[in-house]
């Protein structure tokens, strides 16, 4: 299928209104939705919205290709639209998207679809492709251009077979996505072009919607230098056993190919022992990289923990607004429908977060069948007190169990594979788990967590102070990376386990980032260009929202004058909250949960307004001019 019969006149927009992401995507999504490709024009929305929470899809080189595989597709569709200002889209290298393709693929889309979709995403790697794109005139044209340099897999296949053997050995690489429609394919192409730049033997294998392409076989992993997986969804690890693998996220594969390439001819990678299918681990059996083993597990079950955490905290805030003890029968203020909403959020939403996170660090360690072993895990070490502690060490624990079972298992009769799933793993499983959480792990945790509530209880002031400013500084340096989350985490911990105390810092120093740099759009206009003004106005919102990751276009930017005055304002923010003794009982919702969930609310309020101060003075001071836009 040639890529014009999904991208036609009626879904092309030679000059996109907007230079913002979200309306990008809304005036996309009307397109396709005006030339009859869509089921559920809201539904549809909502799936790419989704798949961009996931990492932006903004790639750099002036590309976005927002996407979606779901129901609400009637047909498979492409749009384009183009800027000639750019969109700031979040994009991997900081700059403005002037070329914007979004991918509609239905549940049910066949290979022939798929394919071409794929082939799309390799296409616009090429830069003659894209500076052609940039300059045409007419709908007409652009369909011209894709015709003129559209081809068939195969002939690319049969090129890549084709190419000679290098000296310098061969490296093996394997791409995914989520949706397995676009980064797959971009990060395939990026590695396939820069090592034939390097003179490199490469072969990438795909992981994509239609399945696994170009596979890698037994002889060619056993000669392999090293292997590359650039992937942000489970694949076939144990293949590897005993080679150098170097784990990173797809977007690596798209955006450091050479690097990736270079560290893989030097063998500089863990070599993989089968953990689970999670890291790679080392000779010494710890795991490299942000890629490995322990980070990527925990990352698995905090992204999937956080919904609970903010569904239920701000159900749980909102019962406050009937005052803090109006969820308490008896209570001269109690309120029934207080009550319910305390039941939701808190009884409830946040009763299962120690459960989830345990749940899902077991199921990324080892597929679905650890899923059910980690849920009961976790949740034994809440029933117990045991808390996050608990619920971390019961995820890892069933997570390497059913690991060592599938092993245990493997040389059963093949005739017994269909009980494994459905019988063998989840008993043996949740009874090894359960006997080893109940009878070893609950009340030496439970005392730990017990000991850690009464030492933060105890602290003085001037080391309240010190953990805020710690602790409100981690908020800002990775904006939702993994210090973010090891800070998050914790406040999180300490109020399941009662310390109202520490998430005030956290989440003060979070809202802090995207309101400073919000405040020096407004009073340091001529240090921002006109887009980041208007970028700046939206942060006001993100900020006020909890949302740190607003500040990441900024950070990306011009990260040697951002982050550090990030850092400090969100510091100050922590810092005064715990010189304040401000307790923060819910675990998210900024500003909408602030004047019913802390006890000093306004003293609040001016800790992390003075944090957004001290960050965009620094921001006035640091930044240069720019140049007046005419």
């Amino acid at each position: 299928m040639k890529i014009t019969e999904l991208l036609t006149k009626h879904t092309i927009k030679l000059n996109l209104e907007s230079s913002q992401k979200e309306n990008v995507i809304e005036e996309l999504v009307s397109v396709l939705d005006q030339a009859g490709k869509l089921n559920d024009k809201e539904g549809y929305k909502e799936a790419v919205i989704n798949r961009e929470k996931q990492s932006s899809t903004g790639i750099g080189e002036g590309i976005a290709i927002p996407h979606a595989k779901t129901a609400s597709v009637k047909e498979p569709a492409i749009a384009f639209g183009r800027s000639k200002d750019g969109v700031d889209y979040e994009s991997l290298d900081g700059q403005p998207s002037h070329l914007v393709f979004m991918i509609a693929a239905t549940d049910g889309a066949n290979n022939t679809h798929l394919e071409a979709l794929s082939r799309l995403s390799t296409l616009l790697m090429r830069e003659e492709i894209r500076k052609q794109l940039l300059e045409a005139s007419s709908e007409d044209e652009i369909i011209d251009i894709i015709n003129q340099h559209d081809k068939d897999d195969e002939d690319e296949e049969q090129a890549e077979e084709a190419s000679a053997p290098s000296a310098k050995g061969k490296i093996l690489a394997v791409t995914a996505c989520p949706t397995g429609i676009a980064h797959t394919f971009m990060a395939a192409d990026a590695l396939k072009e820069k090592a034939k730049e390097l003179g490199v033997d490469i072969k990438v294998e795909t992981n994509g919607s239609s399945g696994i392409k170009n596979g890698l076989t037994a002889q060619e992993i056993e000669n392999a230098v090293a292997i590359i997986v650039a992937a942000d969804k489970q694949v076939e690890m144990d293949r590897f056993q005993g080679k150098h693998v170097i784990e990173v996220p797809v977007t690596a594969g798209i955006r450091r190919p050479q690097e990736l390439i270079e560290q893989a001819l030097k063998q500089d990678a863990p070599i993989y022992r089968g953990k689970g299918g999670g890291a790679a681990a080392s000779e010494d059996g710890a795991a490299k990289g942000k890629g490995g083993g322990f980070y990527k597990h925990l990352m698995s079950g905090v992204s999937n923990m956080l919904p609970f955490v903010v569904g239920g905290g701000i159900l749980v805030a909102v019962s406050f607004f009937w005052g803090i003890n109006a969820t308490k029968p008896g209570d001269p203020t109690y309120n029934e429908f207080a009550a319910v909403l305390s039941n939701i959020g808190g009884t409830n939403a946040l009763g299962l977060i120690v459960a989830v996170l345990a749940g899902f660090i077991a199921m990324s360690i080892a597929d679905r069948p650890g899923f059910a072993p980690g849920m009961v895990g976790g949740f034994m070490a809440t029933q117990a007190g045991a808390g996050f502690l608990g619920g971390l060490i019961a995820g890892f624990l069933a997570g390497y169990i059913v690991v060592l079972l599938k092993k245990v298992f493997a040389g059963l009769p093949q005739v017994l594979d269909g009980l494994k799933p459905v019988l063998l793993y989840p008993l043996f499983g949740i009874f090894l788990t359960g006997i080893i959480m109940h009878y070893v792990v609950n009340t030496p945790v439970k005392y730990i967590m017990d000991g850690m509530t009464h030492w933060l209880e105890g602290l003085g002031t001037g080391n309240l102070v010190v953990m805020g400013i710690v602790l409100g500084g981690m908020m800002a340096i990775d904006m939702g990376g993994p210090i973010n989350k090891a800070a998050f985490t914790f406040g999180i911990a300490m109020i399941e386990a009662g310390n109202f105390g520490p998430h005030a810092a956290i989440m003060a120093g979070g809202m802090v980032p995207p309101l400073g740099i919000a405040l020096a759009t407004t009073f340091f206009k001529n240090k921002f260009s006109k887009r980041d003004r208007e970028a700046g106005i939206t942060n006001y919102v993100m900020g006020l929202s909890f949302i740190t990751e607003g500040a990441i276009p900024f950070a990306a930017a011009d990260p040697a004058r951002v982050i550090p005055a990030c850092i400090i304002g969100s510091a100050v923010a922590g810092g005064l909250s715990q010189f304040f003794h401000v307790t923060l009982q819910a675990p998210h919702g900024g500003i909408f949960v602030l004047f019913f969930t802390t006890n000093h609310a306004l003293l609040y309020l001016l800790s992390i307004l003075i944090g957004a101060v001290v960050t965009a003075l620094i921001l006035g001071v640091l930044k240069k001019p720019v140049p007046t836009e005419k």
